[in-house]
């Protein structure tokens, strides 16, 4: 076979005509591994005699493969990326990075066969993360980064998965930056409803697609609790991100698959600690979604996220993910606990960057109503008509922000749920 960039550092202009970055070697082993590979194995046979031979690596071996993946890793920060993807066909052998929202390979870190992005990704699992990796097709964990002249090392969250029978990896940054919760934009009236010293029960969620800041928003909320209330806080995550510090209150951190074996789990096992809020990473099945409501039942405060883009869908989802029969319970029993739902989105910004774009609905006692009658649909329209309480629907803050000339009357419409009444705004 041909030398590998795993063999050796890439000559410049190796890489797609690019000057490539210089890294450190990794181990001839690594071409060995790919050779000794036996002609009949493909597939998800040969991915695991890839793992297998990745297990057995000396440990110094092991540590150079780790390096290459923390140049890779680097770069996430010197680019200002939220993501790193790379590894399986489709990254057409280049590291890929997120940058301002927009996916663009980097083409100077040279170009990988599928099958050394395969080790690479591989030697960064350990035991349970491979075969989790290699029975279920993926497996989250996080990852610590040490970085120079800096006490606290970067830590990212990963997620390992199998790419047509290839090894593919996604590391997204988490930011070692909290920021106030009054630099989001929330009214003083939502602000303070957050804080467990003036409303403490009750269910908030923060919702939104992938990548559109929900884990900033609610380490924001986090902290100003920390710092504000000599309580307990308890986190229960998948994986944990951001590690906050004992300030007012103590916080615990319980990482599902590591501290507890699952939500659920966890937010039941919280019922017997003593906590004044718990924060439930996201609410991703029925039983977590029961357990939080169960929880916040209770006489708890707690926060979670939701893969949801508006306050109405964040309502019918939850609804909809239990079997029919016991959706009208359901749905009186959310109405009864949900306190606020924040729906968030991050756009392109005039002069680079992102802004945070969202809808606030705070649930009185009309919105209570409509949710426990199944009229939905009424939410929007008190949620426009409710910015005297600090609620504000997607479009009236898309409109303030073009207003602002923070984002482009396009950027503005093309990330609006409901373009009829933005553009009667605009």
């Amino acid at each position: 076979m041909s030398s590998s960039p795993l063999d050796s550092v890439s000559a410049p202009g190796q890489a797609n005509g690019q000057e490539t970055t210089a890294a450190a070697s990794l181990p001839a082993v690594c071409q060995q591994i790919i050779d000794s590979i036996p002609d009949p194995y493909r597939g998800q046979r040969r991915l695991r005699y890839l793992a297998e031979q990745v297990d057995e690596l000396p440990e110094e071996k092991s540590h150079v493969l780790g390096e290459r993946a923390n140049q890779f890793v680097r770069r996430t920060l010197e680019l200002d990326a939220s993501d790193m993807d790379l590894g399986g066909r489709a990254c057409d052998g280049n590291v890929w990075y997120r940058v301002d929202g927009e996916k663009r390979r980097e083409e100077e870190l040279g170009t990988y066969d599928p099958l050394e992005t395969d080790l690479l990704v591989l030697n960064l699992l350990n035991d349970k993360q491979t075969r989790e990796f290699l029975e279920e097709g993926a497996t989250d964990f996080s990852y610590r980064l040490e970085v120079e002249d800096n006490d606290r090392p970067r830590r990212f969250r990963a997620t390992a998965y199998s790419d047509y029978d290839h090894a593919a990896l996604n590391m997204r940054a988490i930011s070692d930056e909290i920021f106030p919760l009054d630099t989001l934009g929330f009214h003083p009236k939502i602000q303070k409803g957050m804080m467990f010293r003036h409303v403490r029960d009750g269910l908030t969620l923060i919702t939104g697609v992938t990548g559109s800041g929900k884990s900033t928003t609610l380490d924001a909320i986090i902290d100003a609790n920390n710092e504000d209330y000599p309580g307990h806080i308890v986190v229960i995550a998948d994986p944990i991100e951001y590690m906050h510090e004992p300030k007012e209150s103590i916080v615990r951190h319980r990482e599902v698959g590591k501290d507890v074996v699952s939500f659920k789990d966890g937010i039941t096992q919280a019922l017997r600690q003593d906590p004044d809020i718990v924060v439930i990473g996201e609410m991703r099945d029925p039983e977590t979604i029961q357990a939080a409501l169960e929880v916040t039942d209770s006489g708890h405060k707690v926060f979670s996220t939701l893969h949801t883009s508006s306050a109405m869908e964040t309502i019918d989802r939850i609804v909809a993910e239990v079997p029919t029969d016991e959706q009208e319970r359901v749905r009186h029993r959310l109405a009864d606990v949900l306190r606020c739902v924040v729906s968030q989105k991050l756009l392109p910004k005039i002069g680079g960057g992102r802004q945070l774009a969202k809808e606030v609905l705070w649930v009185d006692a009309s919105a209570r109503a409509a949710i426990k009658n199944d009229n939905v649909g009424e939410v929007y329209q008190m949620m426009w008509q409710g910015g005297k309480q600090g609620q504000t629907t997607l479009e009236q803050d898309l409109y303030k922000l073009v207003r602002k000339r923070k984002i482009e009357p396009e950027t503005a419409m093309d990330y609006a749920n409901n373009k009829k009444r933005l553009r009667r705004l605009m």
